[in-house]
């Protein structure tokens, strides 16, 4: 078990949640309201794909990335809880997970992604269809998720597959189906952003995970966690950097990368993965890469 000491607990209370008064307060951390980096980084990509694609002005757009990133984050991760309760019951960090604690019924968690989900669809009917198909698509990829780390040691593979999704869905709201070129080594690149985050997140759980026998990237990883991380973070930027040179082929524009680039080079270098406090501040500064790469996106996609 993990020295409780280093352990950082999966809900702070902290903020508008801990005012909240019960039972909404186990529904608002059961979405995980009290933490914020996940929308955050299902948003980001949302905006990369968009703004890459010329819709810098396209900011009624924005906001409604923002909400359905909120609402689908939140219920991707009450449904992530009904299916591990078993397993979050026996981690260190997740064992006070409303649904792992008992204190909210899986009956409720289900009606809860109900409510989270007809709020996706008002997202999901503002976008043109094509992007509404692509949106849908990612459903399957959702649902598959929480069994991942029970089969492979590379769970955060299948989530940089799932947590990315939006930015082909933000590309294809400005581009259709056209031009799709850019967008392979964009969603490479956000994949591979993805799952090198993902890894420092895991470094939180290792000890856990490989107590009760399932798979993480942290544990696959072994001794070379760091060295993934930054191999995953050189694919990133090397994924952006060939959207970028597709969509603007001008050496200066790959210098919007240079920000990100700098950034993510000093979560891999700083990474000490032994370290729950350590590795949860890189990870959650990913909202600032994603803010980073945001801004090289609209440099290039308006200058394009």
């Amino acid at each position: 078990m993990s020295d409780p000491a280093i352990i950082v607990p999966d809900s702070q209370h902290r903020g508008l949640v801990a005012r909240l008064p019960l039972p909404w307060r186990h529904f608002a951390l059961l979405a995980r309201f009290d933490r914020p980096i996940g929308w955050w980084l299902l948003f980001w990509p949302c905006t990369w794909g968009l703004f890459l694609a010329g819709g810098g002005d396209r900011w009624i757009m924005v906001g409604w990335f923002l909400l359905g990133a909120v609402a689908m984050r939140g219920a991707g991760c009450v449904y992530n809880d009904l299916v591990d309760a078993d397993l979050d019951a026996r981690v260190a960090r997740t064992a006070a997970r409303p649904i792992a604690c008992g204190a909210v019924s899986r009956r409720a968690g289900w009606a809860w992604i109900v409510v989270l989900a007809g709020i996706g669809l008002i997202v999901l009917v503002q976008l043109r269809w094509q992007a509404q198909i692509v949106a849908l698509a990612s459903l399957a990829l959702v649902a598959a998720y929480p069994f991942m780390k029970r089969l492979t040691g590379w769970p955060q593979a299948w989530l940089g597959l799932v947590f990315t999704w939006g930015a082909p869905t933000g590309w294809v709201e400005v581009s259709g189906f056209a031009h799709l070129a850019p967008l392979a080594p964009l969603y490479l690149g956000c994949w591979a952003w993805c799952m090198g985050y993902d890894t420092i997140y895991a470094c939180q759980d290792r000890e856990d995970d490989a107590m009760i026998g399932i798979g993480s990237s942290a544990l696959s990883f072994g001794r070379h966690v760091r060295a993934g991380v930054t191999g995953l973070y050189a694919l990133a930027l090397a994924g952006w950097a060939g959207a970028i040179w597709l969509v603007r082929p001008d050496p200066l524009a790959l210098l919007a990368l240079l920000p990100v680039a700098l950034h993510c080079g000093w979560q891999a270098l700083t990474l000490r993965a032994d370290n729950g406090d350590n590795a949860l501040a890189r990870f959650r500064s990913n909202r600032f890469a994603g803010l980073l790469m945001a801004a090289a996106c609209y440099v290039v996609g308006t200058s394009g």
